[in-house]
């Protein structure tokens, strides 16, 4: 029996996923499932980039706004989730379109990773969380690095929860994260599509839409969480933007530090996330985003598919 379809648009940020993916689901009949996972929380929406309610009105969207800022959505939960939301799809004769930029979400359901299995310790996880905050979080991150460096690469360093997770699976099974990863065949048929633009355009649409969000409010976004009593140390938070945008409000960093800031940061998450996802690797089809005609990556997916 033929596995189902899963067309998955693959990019870093501010390449044009979400523009292209509303086209192409309009097109094809499709459905967004976003895995990315800056997207979860409610009301983080500038600093996210995260689709409008106009977008979200022309194309059904899923696991958008699924959690409160201070609930964790695991890995493990995410994967349950997506592939929930795409078997609901398929029943409907829609197609899924898996949207992402966080790598290890997207792998989760393409690749079928299972996150290691080993209980909190939370006593472990007590003493992890007070050395980074005696020390420096980024210093926890830069022992993992020394540690495990693929698991390491593929943590944000702001990321504490996820850093103290490694620490604490390498700690207790006394083997490296990145190890630990239980794979299976995939359950679907991929379409798997990368898009790229060249690294001067596209830190120049990067350095745009961070000056956008100022314009259109972040600061006001990040007042209201802190309002609400949303913590800036929240793992939600750890997006790029949040804790510059606290800072401002504490007058412990001005407006312009805040943009170079996110920039630079916004320029290191891109690599990253080319970690994830190689040029070279033959199951991906690269196109460039801002020169590739929709027709030709529509093509593609039919003759991907097997499809007319």
């Amino acid at each position: 029996m033929p596995k189902p379809p899963l067309i998955v648009i693959l990019g870093p940020t501010a390449v044009g996923k979400t523009g292209i993916a509303i086209e192409l689901a309009e097109r094809l009949g499709g459905e967004i499932v976003s895995a990315d996972s800056r997207l979860f929380y409610r009301g983080l929406d500038i600093g996210t980039a995260k689709p409008s309610l106009s977008e979200r009105e022309r194309v059904p969207h899923h696991l958008i706004d699924v959690a409160e800022p201070d609930e964790t959505w695991s890995l493990g939960r995410f994967q349950e989730a997506a592939r929930e939301v795409i078997a609901d799809i398929h029943t409907r004769s829609r197609v899924p379109i898996l949207v992402g930029g966080t790598g290890q979400f997207v792998l989760a359901v393409t690749e079928g990773w299972s996150p290691p299995r080993v209980p909190a310790n939370e006593r472990l996880r007590f003493v992890l969380e007070t050395l980074a905050a005696e020390r420096d979080p980024l210093w926890l991150h830069s022992r993992l690095a020394s540690v495990d460096p693929a698991a390491a690469t593929s943590i944000d360093p702001r990321n504490l929860r996820r850093t103290v997770r490694a620490w604490e699976v390498i700690l207790s099974t006394g083997q490296r994260f990145s190890e630990q990863r239980a794979r299976s065949d995939s359950p679907y048929t991929l379409c798997l599509i990368g898009l790229i633009r060249p690294r001067p355009e596209l830190y120049a649409r990067l350095d745009g839409r961070i000056e956008a969000m100022f314009e259109t409010g972040l600061i006001e976004e990040v007042r209201g969480l802190l309002a609400q009593g949303y913590s800036a140390d929240l793992p939600s938070m750890s997006a790029i933007g949040y804790r510059e945008c606290a800072a401002v409000l504490r007058g412990e960093m001005s407006l312009h530090e805040a943009k170079t800031q996110m920039k630079r940061l916004t320029r290191v998450f891109v690599r990253r996330q080319a970690n994830w996802f190689k040029a070279n690797d033959p199951a991906i089809r690269w196109f460039d985003a801002g020169q590739t005609q929709l027709e030709q990556i529509e093509a593609f997916i039919y003759a991907s598919l097997g499809q007319h």
